[in-house]
């Protein structure tokens, strides 16, 4: 992404920027938005507790892992983008999942969630004036900025639809 600056956001996250071809977080947003649904919804029934190998995560427990994490980030992008300066705490994600019941859910239900906060998301970032999206806070102890977190909740997203396209499809 050319208008985001390496120094806005912890080197791990360079995978899932380098994602996302859109310069504007928004529209980002809102392509991967539809394109994730329909992925989702393109997937056999069948496939959707499918593991590729023992303990890995199914493709129900993926969706809504995506949806955990985009309120995270969200979360973090809003307290950033009111510079608040208290420093975040990461969250273990391999905690979350074992206990998400996805699995007990239905796809319809677990996508319903995931456009219910991608729009809040959405909503989210359209607000934020050019002088939020720039300001940093500390999260995992290392510094992000909100305009980097936008750009991480999509390309976290088109990741993880990868990794289904390519191990579980």
């Amino acid at each position: 992404m050319k208008n985001l600056h390496p120094s806005e956001y912890p080197e791990n996250y360079t995978p899932y920027i380098n994602q996302v071809k859109s310069l504007d977080i928004v529209e980002a947003l809102k392509d991967n938005l539809n394109d994730f649904v329909n992925f989702i919804e393109s997937i056999p029934l069948e496939k959707h507790e499918f593991q590729y190998l023992p303990g890995k995560w199914t493709i129900k427990e993926i969706v809504l892992h995506i949806t955990d994490a985009e309120r995270i980030f969200g979360y973090r992008a809003l307290r950033f983008a009111r510079f608040d300066a208290t420093p975040l705490a990461g969250f273990e994600e391999n905690d979350y999942v074992p206990i998400s019941n996805a699995n007990n859910r239905d796809m319809k239900s677990l996508l319903a969630e995931f456009i219910a906060v991608r729009k809040a998301t959405i909503a989210l970032f359209e607000n934020f004036t050019d002088e939020m999206l720039a300001h940093k806070g500390i999260s995992s102890n290392k510094e992000i900025s909100v305009r980097a977190l936008g750009i991480i909740i999509s390309g976290h997203c088109i990741h993880h639809q990868n990794v289904i396209r390519e191990r579980y499809l």
